[in-house]
């Protein structure tokens, strides 16, 4: 098979990265003749990672599909691991390369969201949609998840249909003259209050999700004390399978409310300052804030850097902190990198400083 020509000389391509690229931290970024971004990386040894490239079987092999669109390759060094797993990071989410969205890369975290209109849908999955407003977690099992997002669904009447279904509410019966149906079986067997068929009003399915994101927050355990009263009314009647299928409920929505909330205090610890060394000596100090980092400096050296950076670190205390609850739609990979960051490299938190001890 005649396989297409690449979009440059790979052989003077690879003769400039021999020659050029060093083998220590950095990011690198594919690009085609016009110097549009296809590809963002991130390597330890950037040499090293650079030269694999070269190596790739086309088209079998992901790198060597890059390889082949790409005209140049273009690099920055880094001080370490850290701060190319935050350069990369940023860099993909400011030039949105087509290769790394093509890739389909998965979390291995699920996350709970919740979309805007006039219907709002709470569901879960591994990344944010277009019409998501909010999102909490993230959480390690995607069925529990699931499930409890299942039943807290169904103990509100939210609907879990196709995110382009129509909308009609009660009251808008000029815009229909024959009554609806529903467009699944959930409304018949009381799981959905029918959103799409003018079976409930607007401001009743509002208050439903108002309700659901204020459990996901922790502010209410309302459909909790809605199964506890379902559950001893059945055992009360002496229909203990149904009390039995009204416990495996309130096992799943105690488990999601825990859940939430170890969630919440993992990010809210993520408040500190790290320093972070360098493979050069060149150490730097990140200021984070509820998993953000909000500022990067070289480590000070001197009085007058120290005094510098505290004034930086006094700012951030007297601003008032965010309220606990939804995760950030703007700095959600970022906010998943810091926890994932910290788990896989316990001995960094060695490194961190309260933000209050910074001052003292």
């Amino acid at each position: 098979m005649r396989l297409p020509l690449p979009a440059t000389d790979l052989v003077q391509l690879k003769a400039r990265v021999r020659a050029l690229a060093e083998n220590r931290p950095g990011v690198y970024r594919m690009v085609d003749a016009t110097g549009r971004v296809l590809y963002v990386g991130k390597a330890k040894r950037l040499r090293t990672r650079l030269l694999s490239y070269f190596r790739a079987a086309y088209p079998d092999d992901k790198a060597g599909r890059i390889l082949y669109a790409a005209h140049d390759i273009r690099w920055d060094y880094v001080p370490s691991d850290f701060a190319a797993y935050l350069s990369e990071l940023r860099a993909i989410r400011r030039d949105r390369p087509p290769f790394n969205y093509k890739a389909n890369r998965t979390r291995r975290s699920v996350l709970i969201k919740v979309s805007g209109g006039p219907a709002p849908r709470v569901s879960s999955g591994p990344s944010v949609a277009r019409d998501d407003r909010r999102a909490y977690g993230p959480f390690r099992s995607m069925g529990r998840t699931a499930d409890a997002v299942r039943t807290l669904n169904d103990l509100l009447g939210l609907r879990d249909c196709a995110p382009a279904m129509p909308m009609v509410f009660a009251g808008q019966g000029d815009l229909f003259t024959v009554r609806r149906q529903a467009g699944c079986a959930r409304h018949e067997l009381g799981l959905c209050a029918g959103p799409c068929a003018g079976l409930v009003a607007e401001w009743d399915y509002r208050r439903r999700a108002e309700t659901a994101m204020a459990f996901l927050e922790g502010r209410t355990i309302q459909p909790i004390d809605r199964v506890v009263r379902a559950m001893q009314e059945a055992s009360g009647r002496g229909e203990f399978e149904i009390a039995a299928r009204w416990r495996e409920k309130f096992e799943q929505l105690e488990w999601l409310l825990a859940a939430t909330s170890r969630a919440r205090s993992a990010i809210e610890l993520l408040t500190f300052v790290y320093r972070d060394p360098g493979e050069f000596g060149d150490d730097r100090v990140y200021l984070l804030r509820q998993g953000r980092v909000l500022h990067s400096f070289p480590y000070p050296a001197t009085p007058i850097e120290h005094e510098a950076f505290r004034g930086v670190v006094r700012e951030e205390v007297e601003r008032a902190a965010p309220e606990p609850g939804p995760l950030p739609l703007d700095a959600i990979d970022e906010v998943l990198l810091m926890m994932s960051w910290f788990r896989q490299h316990p001995e960094s938190l060695r490194r961190t400083t309260p933000l209050e001890q910074w001052l003292r």
